[in-house]
């Protein structure tokens, strides 16, 4: 299976409530798979972004992915992955590693920045998150539970 993946995390306030988007999608024909926001508490906007490539990485692990082709609207988090910059945050160190290790577990991954506007459904998924206080399953294929 090769899957199409768009994330995004914010926090209101630095730290503040934050939350994640995650949209999932077969990238063969671009059927629906998977979109939720997931509330996360207290923290950054950096951990927001990491927590919500963590989660779609463990999604894409049950569904046995084999391919990813992952968005992101944060610049920092996709070249800390991609390799051209250093993680020097103490706090982000944690989830690069664990986010490191789960995409070794696929066959073959990208990751790449897109601007604001090309990653709207996640976006508004985090913020339904934030608004709510809690998660949120939007979409989820029948058969697959999040």
């Amino acid at each position: 299976m090769n899957l199409k993946i768009h994330i995004d995390g914010g926090a209101r306030g630095n730290p503040g409530p934050a939350a994640t988007g995650v949209v999932i999608h077969d990238a063969d024909d671009d059927a629906p798979i998977h979109e939720a926001g997931y509330f996360l508490g207290k923290t950054t906007n950096n951990v927001a972004e990491y927590s919500g490539l963590i989660h779609a990485l463990e999604i894409a692990a049950r569904l046995k992915a084999a391919s990813l082709d992952i968005y992101s609207d944060s610049q920092l988090m996709v070249r800390q992955i991609n390799g051209q910059y250093r993680v020097k945050n103490q706090g982000l160190k944690p989830l690069f590693a664990k986010a490191r290790r789960l995409l070794d577990g696929f066959d073959r991954w990208t990751i790449t920045d897109v601007r604001r506007e090309r990653n709207t459904r996640a976006d508004e998924l985090a913020n339904l998150a934030m608004d709510l206080g809690r998660d949120v399953v939007e979409f989820s294929a029948e058969g697959f539970e999040a």
